[in-house]
């Protein structure tokens, strides 16, 4: 096993564009949660799973909701039981308004040594349009905490293609965090997910979305801008000063094994052609599979060696390093064209060869959703 996810389904309150699992978050409901995660760990171990783990992943909902003492207890439950390799990358997602100078400093000290920030915006008007519970000072305030905690491997959220935006206001922005100096910036553009709050207003004609082509145009912009400031573009919405690509990440892109704890959590096991399994957005489900010695995560699906194969293609391109012959053929036996040449030959010029590796250009990228259906 490679890496360790660990959802925390907690927020203070739903943002308005967020399909992920969340809940309203108690005291007692996190601490009653810390040993939940600890109970699956064991059950994950008594039923085969191994260590050492070279990444681990704090995500949410909100996993700085969770006192210091809550990671440290964690992290020392996972050394125990499978084993952290010193080198580990060990990263915990903060929202601003959730933290502060002790408990930064005390995140640090558990064992966390990459912090990824939600800032989203450093407009107030955009941040109050997505409903974040945050001010453009909470941000620049976690920001410098961060710093001072000794965090050198910070991660920050840009959100881009906001209602109303326009590409110099864009452009401020970047500038903006461009001066906080991120090792690593998450670039997404907003969409209007099914089920949420913005989903249902652009439904009713009340939020109004840029266009496909101010989408295309603030993509490139970021894309210029970042790269010309010394970032890699190095994942679709993934940028990283060198050595700060986010190894968590790119162990899924990679279809490495990893296991996740905690409700609304994934796993993979990359045995065969591969196997993933969730645990269901449910807490109540979660909390009675544990107490009564259940598996808690249901198996999503199996892949097949050809589903293994489209999946490994899939997963690739959307990353700078792209693909490699090579490596196709020791896993299974051919080479991208020739297991897929009417796709190669209906994706260029967006798909591009150097040496024994395939890439999808950044325009490519732009329009990866569409291109990739030519391999399924």
């Amino acid at each position: 096993m490679d890496g360790l996810y660990i959802h925390i389904p907690f927020c203070t309150r739903k943002c308005n564009y967020c399909d992920f699992f969340s809940v309203p978050a108690r005291s007692d409901a996190l601490l009653a949660y810390v040993a939940l995660l600890k109970k699956h760990l064991s059950w994950a171990v008594e039923q085969g799973w191994q260590g050492p783990v070279n990444t681990i992943y704090f995500g949410g909902g909100t996993p700085s909701l969770l006192p210091p003492q809550c990671i440290d207890t964690l992290l020392c439950a996972i050394d125990r039981q499978l084993g952290i390799v010193p080198e580990a990358e060990i990263t915990l997602e903060a929202n601003p308004e959730t933290v502060t100078k002790a408990s930064l400093c005390g995140y640090q000290k558990s064992g966390v040594n990459r912090i990824s920030i939600g800032l989203q915006t450093l407009n107030s008007e955009q941040l109050a349009c997505l409903g974040r519970p945050h001010t453009v000072q909470d941000g620049l305030n976690a920001v410098a905490w961060a710093r001072r905690a000794g965090f050198s491997n910070l991660s920050v959220d840009l959100m881009f293609a906001l209602p109303g935006q326009t590409l110099p206001a864009l452009d401020r922005d970047l500038e903006q965090y461009l001066q906080l100096a991120p090792e690593h910036l998450s670039c997404y553009g907003l969409t209007a997910e099914v089920g949420t709050s913005l989903g249902k207003k652009v439904d009713k004609g009340q939020v109004i979305l840029p266009s496909d082509e101010c989408y295309a145009e603030y993509y490139m912009s970021i894309h210029d801008l970042l790269t010309a400031h010394g970032y890699q573009h190095y994942e679709i919405a993934n940028y990283a000063r060198k050595s700060h690509v986010c190894r968590h990440n790119m162990g899924y892109w990679q279809r490495r094994s990893y296991l996740g704890l905690g409700a609304g959590a994934h796993s993979f096991e990359n045995r065969l052609g591969g196997c993933r399994w969730a645990v269901p957005n449910n807490l109540d489900h979660y909390r009675m599979a544990l107490e009564t010695g259940q598996e808690p995560a249901v198996c999503l699906e199996s892949f097949t060696l050809r589903e293994a194969l489209v999946e490994t293609i899939y997963l690739g391109l959307r990353t700078a390093e792209g693909l490699s012959d090579r490596e196709l053929d020791m896993k299974f036996g051919t080479d991208l064209a020739s297991a897929f040449p009417v796709a190669v030959q209906s994706l260029l010029p967006w798909l591009t060869k150097e040496g024994d590796r395939w890439y999808l250009t950044p325009r490519g990228w732009l329009l990866y959703d569409r291109l990739i259906q030519a391999f399924f």
